[in-house]
């Protein structure tokens, strides 16, 4: 309890140091918040220092034919990556076909079906291994089950390697997208005479889903980046595709390729197709934000 005032210069004195406190806990506030801006600053020192060289070292060539023609041989100048870049779009998608229903649908069971339930437990322990194993392991393992089924490499082998590295993200961001709607949400629509399955898809699916989107984006980002995966299953072609079942060219196999060349023209071309690849995924995320926060 307090000490009563007594004395006019009882309440100066308390008044002044409460003053005191207060000046105190505002200068460590704002030299916090000081702090803080100046963090996230140094945290996009590295990305800024990414996309100014890709920026500068990409730009010199390119131009609209790059998308229209097909790589140059080694040694030789001109062409483009137009091959790459429909592969890297028809890979991705694929990936993104096999992984986005599986991994939407197995959040859905372990949020909203058996949460606490061993079944539950054992597909987000899985899901977060699968996180740590390296792209590599997932390229080996969509080797041994398509492409020696098959008996050659191809897009859809290609497709099933991003797949399997797209499903762990989409699955847990999927689950904390669906464990951030407000649990009164849930409870007004069964108040309302809603099923389970109406107040998922009707009330918590719309709900979470920016959450959902962003981690697609994120698995779209890493899924499009990937080299080693794709060496192993859809390996490389210096021509157009006409099957899903044939060799394919894609972006980063081919900036791979083009940097490890003894060719300044080829080095140019793997940084140009380096800006393509950021230009592409960023693209893709925000139309995909843009598109969404419109419709929501």
């Amino acid at each position: 309890m307090d000490k009563p005032l007594t004395h006019t210069t009882d309440f100066f004195e308390d008044g002044s140091l409460e003053s005191g406190k207060m000046m105190g806990r505002s200068l460590v506030n704002r030299l916090l918040t000081a702090l803080c801006i100046v963090l996230s600053f140094a945290a996009m020192i590295p990305l800024g220092s990414i996309l100014y060289l890709v920026v500068k070292n990409g730009l010199p060539l390119l131009s609209p034919s790059v998308f229209t023609s097909l790589p140059p041989a080694a040694g030789m100048t001109g062409g483009g990556f137009g091959n790459a870049v429909v592969g890297t779009c028809i890979m991705v998608g694929l990936g993104l076909a096999m992984s986005v229903l599986p991994a939407v649908l197995a959040a859905i069971f372990i949020c909203e079906y058996s949460p606490n339930g061993r079944l539950a437990g054992a597909v987000r322990f899985v899901a977060k291994l699968l996180t740590g194993i390296p792209s590599i392991i997932c390229g080996v393992f969509a080797f041994a089950a398509v492409v020696t089924v098959t008996g050659e490499f191809s897009a859809l082998a290609g497709g099933v390697a991003l797949a399997v590295l797209m499903l762990p993200t989409i699955l847990l961001t999927s689950e904390q997208a669906l464990l951030g709607v407000q649990k009164a949400y849930r409870e007004a629509s069964y108040g309302l005479g809603a099923t389970r399955f109406q107040t998922i898809f009707r009330v918590v699916l719309p709900d979470a889903l920016p959450a959902i989107l962003t981690g697609v984006m994120l698995a779209v980002a890493r899924a499009a980046g990937e080299t080693a995966p794709l060496i192993f299953t859809a390996l490389f072609s210096q021509f157009w595709m006409s099957s899903l079942m044939e060799p394919t060219a894609s972006l980063s196999v081919l900036i791979y390729n083009f940097s490890t060349m003894p060719f300044e023209y080829q080095v140019k071309m793997a940084w140009t197709a380096s800006l393509v690849l950021v230009c592409l995924v960023t693209a893709v995320n925000v139309t995909a934000q843009l598109v969404f926060a419109k419709k929501h």
